[in-house]
């Protein structure tokens, strides 16, 4: 059954009285980035940034000033554009670490982003950082499940939605945010967060009361949640996506789905889903035609490639520029020399041993000294990989850019056999709980029954792989965020024994170990068996 809309309505009144209205198509063309993590620069292959050297051989990728170019190149052909961004602007680099989002607001405002929805990482530095974003951004920021009560920063500051005036044709923009954001990062006092559907559902409501019939959801709450969503509310036309850092395509060979991957809502309408993977190296662009009940009835595209054929922008170059010199004090401190890569790629180190969470686990328990016998870093902490050569303290905190401390405590086998089953038990839905390890060994095989996916785990002892005994405590090395129950670590939270959670900070315990070691050959030692 297709829609009813008020403008339909008006129509066939026109008609029972003699009128001849004309209907036409509109067409919508939807520029959108996601998980953008301050790449300000350009990066490399390894999503690091990348240099001046690396740019004259044409080996970078994305930054705003391609951004720019590409958006600023659309909107000259003309037509109807929207520019959006599904969240997760914040944390990722030296930049982000200097300047906590504001120069990201003005970035976004010189790029001429029309909405942005917020993103888990919006939080890592409180509510009172995003307020501040929010207060700076020439933009709206929404989203619809987010519910920030008066003792909140953020109180009156999130709206569920906005409404465009786009050639004429009012879209409406809602916003939706993973619930899993209290889990990870730094929500606040008297902030709550809606399920998803509900809060949509009563988002859409509104908006079609309004007469609003071409709607688009700006959503961080990972495919995996947008495809569900879409056979489950109707009303909604267009799905933007982030938050777990996949690319549709349809001419990319590591495209994870097409684009768009369409769905149909419980009515039958079509539901178009796009994601642009993450880090700035993609621009989506996606052209839909809504027929007068504003149903997508025609679309095509494909996201941008912003590789070295696309140009920078000055504009952008220079405000960048003008921001570099305390960045530039930081990351230029050379830390050491790598002979091959450290693997730090999303989708290994979330899933399997990987050897950037390899080296650093070695360094949090060299640096957490005698009596610490384990340490158990979450993969989705790894941000990034670094090539082989020499090491710079940017790229060392582009891998680990939350400013992490180190935690100590002490914890029973018993109850870290459990926190292992928990880390790997959603490594079909990407999350960044998967354990990398260091101090321990043990088999893994993920199509076994839950409760039994870990087995056979060895803890290394005066030099020696022992079995692990439930009911001893072992000295543990994590960071502060796994301590305090991040990522669903609750025994960590829960049981933990002598807990600290103030050590030095992880990307600095990491960098004094490269130097210690330099050259080093980063690689994995069979701490997982994959069965």
């Amino acid at each position: 059954m297709k829609r009813m809309t008020l403008g339909l309505l008006a129509a066939c009144s026109m008609l029972a009285l003699g009128g001849a209205p004309a209907f036409a198509d509109y067409q919508l063309r939807i520029l959108h980035t996601n998980d953008v993590h301050d790449r300000v620069e350009s990066v490399t292959k390894y999503n690091n940034s990348c240099d001046a050297k690396g740019e004259a051989e044409g080996k970078c990728f994305g930054g705003y000033a391609r951004l720019a170019t590409a958006i600023r190149d659309a909107r000259a052909q003309g037509g109807n554009v929207v520019v959006l961004d599904a969240g997760d602007q914040f944390q990722g680099s030296l930049f982000y670490t200097t300047y906590k989002g504001d120069l990201t607001a003005e970035l976004m405002g010189m790029v001429g982003y029309d909405v942005m929805t917020i993103g888990n990482h919006e939080f890592d530095d409180g509510p009172e950082n995003l307020a501040r974003f929010i207060e700076n951004s020439k933009m709206p920021v929404v989203s619809s499940n987010i519910v920030a009560g008066p003792a909140s920063p953020l109180h009156d500051k999130i709206k569920p939605y906005t409404v465009l005036d786009v050639g004429g044709e009012k879209i409406g923009v809602i916003g939706l945010t993973t619930e899993e954001t209290p889990d990870v990062s730094s929500v606040g006092p008297d902030l709550t967060f809606m399920k998803s559907e509900e809060a949509l559902r009563i988002a859409v409501a509104k908006l079609r009361l309004d007469g609003i019939n071409k709607i688009i959801v700006l959503g961080h709450d990972g495919s995996y949640r947008d495809f569900e969503i879409a056979k489950r509310v109707d009303g909604i036309d267009v799905i933007v996506g982030g938050h777990d850092h996949l690319l549709f395509s349809n001419s990319a060979k590591n495209a994870a789905y097409p684009y768009p991957v369409v769905e149909h809502t419980p009515n039958g309408d079509p539901v178009l889903i796009v994601q642009a993977y993450a880090y700035s190296r993609y621009l989506g662009d996606l052209d839909v035609t809504f027929n007068d009940d504003g149903v997508p009835v025609k679309w095509q595209g494909d996201p941008i490639a912003l590789d070295s054929s696309v140009k920078q922008d000055p504009d952008i170059l220079a405000a960048i520029d003008a921001k570099r010199g305390p960045v530039d004090a930081i990351r230029n401190q050379l830390v050491g020399e790598f002979t091959a890569p450290a693997d730090g790629a999303r989708e290994i180190c979330r899933a399997q041993e990987c050897s950037m969470g390899d080296l650093v686990a070695d360094a949090m328990l060299a640096k957490a000294g005698d009596g610490y016998q384990i340490a158990i870093q979450n993969g989705g902490g790894v941000r990034a990989s670094i090539d082989a050569g020499k090491v710079d303290m940017g790229e060392v905190m582009t891998v680990l850019p939350f400013q992490n401390t180190l935690a100590t405590f002490k914890l029973s086998g018993k109850d870290i056999i459990a926190s292992l089953e928990h880390g790997v038990s959603a490594v079909a839905d990407g999350k960044g709980q998967f354990p990398q390890v260091a101090g321990l060994k043990f088999d893994l095989d993920l199509a076994a029954e839950p409760g039994s996916r870990v087995s056979n785990v060895m803890v290394m002892e005066k030099g020696a792989y022992t079995p692990i005994q439930n009911d001893k405590l072992y000295g543990v090395v994590s960071n502060d965020f796994m301590r305090r129950g991040g990522d669903g670590y609750v025994l960590f939270r829960d049981n933990a024994v002598d807990a600290y959670d103030y050590g030095p900070n992880l990307e600095q315990a990491v960098a004094e170990y490269i130097e210690a070691h330099s050259p080093m050959k980063p690689a994995t030692s069979n701490r997982i068996n994959l069965k």
